[in-house]
């Protein structure tokens, strides 16, 4: 049973709205102290979209990047903006395929899945609608500490398409829900609740490589002079049971910040993870690009699951490509060489 002071963490929530389900997202008391109800607007349905109708005041948005705004072209909904917290919307919209009249449950959903369509275009949409778009700061809750950036680096950390749909919680009576509200809201439909400043601290903690650890060190695979890099922390030299992460390159992930992985999110869980720990041992496989297909392939199967709506396995099928063509030949001259006698491994998800 939760606690009245109960938080849910930040990869909780990810993996919630990986999966097509919605989290709340508390901002500060001090500014509104209301509770979001946030999902992905790429798995938005008729059933979620009812739901977040039923308990929040009716009025939905979707925020998004400036990026995708300018691509819609969704231009400001006034010129001189005078709310408070200076929510940045845009002129309402509705998807003008497989709808009627925009207003109900799934034709806002319809809706919101376009706005998360990379192949939609501004000639899908009319003006004014029934889904209202708001644009998101450039560098999210590190700029602004609204439920817009909030829902969006959510989206973006959790590898979705970077625009979201949300809906301000509300009671029964007519109120807006409180923190506690909204905690017995969560406590009873099992939903992950966070608040903005575990983002901020989430956001900030994957941004940068923790001090703990030696400079880096550079292992040359003499077959192919492939370099790789390694990350040590504590002395590893003869140990066991040595906590070890094997993190094939990611440039999309990991630099780039990917929709489609949530690469960069793993690396910098296992950071921490082993900076946390007494000794550790990052091994960072610089050759095996999307599981060993390389970069140019990786491409190319982000396009088919855009696209078309496949998985990372299906879509490399589909390209005549192995699903895992890793190998760990590397990995293991590394612990050869520092005499590492036993790993604790780091998997997919740390």
């Amino acid at each position: 049973e939760r606690s009245a002071n109960h938080w849910d963490d930040v990869v909780t929530a990810l993996h919630h709205l990986r999966r097509g389900g919605p989290v709340i997202v508390m901002d500060d008391e001090s500014r509104e102290n209301e509770g979001d109800l946030v999902l992905a607007a790429e798995f938005a349905t008729r059933q979620n979209m009812a739901f977040l109708c039923r308990h929040s005041s009716g009025l939905l948005c979707a925020p998004m990047t400036a990026q995708r705004a300018k691509e819609l072209e969704l231009g400001p909904m006034v010129s001189d903006n005078t709310d408070r917290n200076q929510t940045a919307f845009t002129v309402s919209v509705d998807v003008i395929h497989d709808t009627t009249t925009g207003a109900s449950a799934g034709d806002r959903a319809i809706t919101a899945t376009w706005l998360a369509n990379p192949a939609a275009t501004p000639t899908d949409f009319s003006r004014p609608g029934h889904l209202f778009p708001l644009v998101a700061r450039d560098g999210g809750v590190l700029e602004r500490t609204g439920h817009t950036e909030a829902s969006v680096d959510l989206c973006i950390l959790a590898g979705c398409t970077p625009v979201a749909v949300i809906g301000e919680l509300m009671s029964p009576d007519g109120l807006m829900m409180r923190l506690q509200a909204c905690r017995e809201f969560a406590a009873r439909f099992t939903l992950p609740i966070i608040n903005v400043e575990q983002i901020i601290a989430f956001r900030r903690s994957i941004n940068a490589v923790p001090k703990a650890f030696a400079a880096p060190e550079v292992y040359t695979n003499l077959e192919t002079d492939q370099e790789h890099l390694v990350l040590l922390k504590g002395d590893v030299e003869g140990s066991s049971q040595v906590l070890t992460r094997i993190h094939s390159v990611c440039l999309t992930g990991d630099v780039l910040g990917s929709l489609r992985c949530d690469c960069g999110t793993q690396l910098a869980a296992s950071l921490r993870a082993i900076a946390d720990a007494p000794a550790g041992i990052l091994i960072y496989v610089t050759d095996q690009e999307g599981r060993g297909i390389g970069l140019t392939n990786k491409i190319r199967a982000y396009r088919l699951q855009q696209h078309h709506g496949l998985d990372t396995f299906a879509a490399n099928e589909a390209l005549g490509l192995p699903l895992d063509s890793r190998n760990y030949d590397v990995a293991n001259a590394v612990l050869r060489d520092l005499e590492v006698q036993s790993v604790v491994l780091l998997t997919n998800n740390p």
